[in-house]
């Protein structure tokens, strides 16, 4: 049997390689691994991209400076951060985060596709109800009279007798007040939307999008209400107020030929089964999808 032989040149080179190698990978891994220090933020992960954005969201909500905010963004390497702020904002309304979270996420992102920084947008003040002033209550005067038979200083006779002349009770004649506005009790932000309203929308560039505009009960828009649009290829999921150009109301969903919807406001469960795409012709006579304009509101 041929035995190794252990002092060959070669084996001197390659020897001292290996064990040079293998300490070097456990200094660099172990011993003082690599700190990141002024990272590019093209290299965050996922979660830490999503916290970066909510941070560059934040200061666009203060400063109204676009350009910096666009600048910022284009540092993360996306080739659409629009549509990542739109996804972004989409996600944190999935998981159960507040609408006015996501907020700044969807208003620059809507700023951003405008190319200009809209009017930074305000709570809706509550409506101020006129408190009727209360009847005064009517108040009752009496009066009494001491009369002492004499001032003479006290001796020892017995004391003087008092007699007390009370005067007649007469209420004091109160203003008489409006009568008491009756109030209507309005159905809270649960209450269910109701369809109330279905137009077919002919508009060759914008085929098969449907439209969706909610309003509460005093016809203002609502934002934040979740949508669902089922078909039997799948189920999407989506909120009104992402787009505040067209309405704090609104939003949209692009519908397929020969396909049936059916569609759920998650607030208040309205559900409504069964919707098609229209069919629209153009002046030459040619047929394309049509899209619909739905209108819920509140009771």
């Amino acid at each position: 049997m041929r035995r190794l032989n252990l002092n060959t040149p070669f084996l001197h080179l390659i020897l001292p390689l290996l064990t040079g190698l293998g300490l070097g990978l456990v200094y660099s891994w172990f011993i003082s691994p690599v700190t990141y220090v002024d990272a590019n933020p093209a290299l965050l992960r996922a979660d830490f991209k999503d916290q970066y954005r909510i941070v560059i969201a934040a200061a666009y909500a203060s400063t109204r400076d676009l350009a910096r905010a666009r600048a910022r963004l284009d540092l993360l390497g996306e080739t659409d951060p629009i549509a990542q702020l739109s996804a972004q904002a989409q996600r944190m309304l999935a998981a159960g985060e507040s609408f006015e979270q996501a907020r700044p996420l969807a208003q620059l992102a809507t700023d951003l596709s405008q190319g200009f920084a809209s009017a930074p947008s305000t709570d809706t003040p509550l409506p101020a109800f006129n408190t009727p002033e209360t009847n005064p209550t009517p108040t009752i005067t009496e009066t009494s009279e001491i009369e002492p038979e004499s001032l003479e200083e006290p001796t020892s006779t017995p004391p003087p007798t008092l007699s007390f002349d009370q005067t007649p009770l007469v209420p004091v004649t109160a203003e008489t007040s409006a009568p008491r506005p009756t109030f209507t009790p309005t159905p809270g932000p649960g209450a269910p939307f109701a369809l109330v309203g279905q137009e077919t929308v002919c508009d060759p560039a914008q085929p098969g999008l449907m439209q969706f505009m909610l309003l509460d009960s005093r016809h203002r828009q609502a934002a934040g209400v979740e949508i669902i649009v089922t078909w039997n290829q799948g189920e999407d999921r989506f909120f009104t107020g992402f787009k505040p150009e067209l309405g704090d109301g609104y939003a949209d969903f692009i519908m397929q030929a020969n396909t049936v919807y059916n569609i759920r406001i998650v607030t208040g469960g309205s559900y409504v089964p069964n919707v098609t795409a229209p069919s629209c012709v153009d002046p030459n006579g040619l047929s394309y999808i049509g899209g619909l304009l739905l209108t819920f509101q509140q009771p």
